[in-house]
């Protein structure tokens, strides 16, 4: 089931550089309305593991926590900075590690399934704003990728009726395949930018995610695109977006 998020309203005004060849998308909260879901199936996984250690630590907020600890980051380094920030020390665990373990790699796991099933049960709601920034894109010829931490970017946006839009793909899986660091690193969109055939210098980065915005910084890209969808314009600054957005048609092409 596909569904869109409506028109913001607003007018468009932000320019994309004339530099830019390719443009290098984060999938939750960019393209697709999912940043909930995740912080959900989040939320349910780390209380529930406080819960089985009898920790009396904080448990999950889905604002706050979700963007410190886990938003743009792969799942095992989410879960790793959560549980390191409430004193939690969890084994690794092995690769077939399954959701009842608590290993990191079983919490990841647990959390994998959750986000799998709401998505499979609700379908993927997309932002309707960034289908047609996408598409005009495409049209006047830039290349496009995403770049995500999700291991279920293709199903998320098979979905949401976008799979077909973009030329390269670096999802979580890829990640784990070859070993690339996830963001705030920025080798997940230099992968992309390989891919593609294009310097950092003719590449946009499109993050929502404080993490991916200090990625496309460190990874000196030509222009790095905050997109705030709760609020905090000034983080995303502060991490090293070039210009923020609340919606990707207030992007103007050439």
């Amino acid at each position: 089931m596909v569904h869109g998020v409506g028109d913001t309203g607003r007018a468009p005004g932000v320019r994309v550089p004339d530099s830019v060849r390719a443009l290098l998308f984060d999938m939750d909260g960019v393209l697709t309305d999912t940043a909930r879901v995740h912080a959900g199936a989040w939320q349910q996984t780390f209380d529930a593991v406080l819960d089985e250690l009898g920790s009396d630590a904080p448990r999950f907020d889905t604002d706050a926590d979700y963007r410190a600890y886990v938003d743009g980051k792969s799942r095992l380094d989410g879960v790793r900075s959560f549980l390191e920030a409430r004193g939690v020390e969890l084994p690794e665990g092995e690769a077939d590690d399954g959701p009842q373990a608590l290993t990191v790699r079983g919490v990841g796991r647990r959390k994998n399934d959750l986000v799998l099933e709401l998505i499979r049960s609700r379908g993927v709601d997309r932002y309707e704003g960034s289908l047609r920034f996408v598409e005009q894109a495409r049209a006047k010829g830039l290349q496009t990728a995403v770049v995500s931490s999700s291991a279920n970017a293709r199903e998320a946006l098979r979905s949401a009726g976008m799979d077909e839009l973009f030329d390269t793909w670096v999802d979580g899986v890829r990640i784990d395949e070859e070993g690339l660091p996830g963001k705030p690193a920025p080798d997940t969109f230099l992968a992309a930018a390989r891919d593609l055939g294009v310097s950092p210098a003719h590449a946009a980065v499109l993050e929502d995610a404080l993490a991916g915005v200090a990625a496309g910084r460190a990874g000196d890209f030509g222009w790095v695109v905050g997109v705030d969808r709760t609020g905090h314009p000034d983080d995303l600054r502060k991490h090293g977006a070039d210009v923020v957005v609340r919606d990707l048609e207030e992007l103007e092409l050439a």
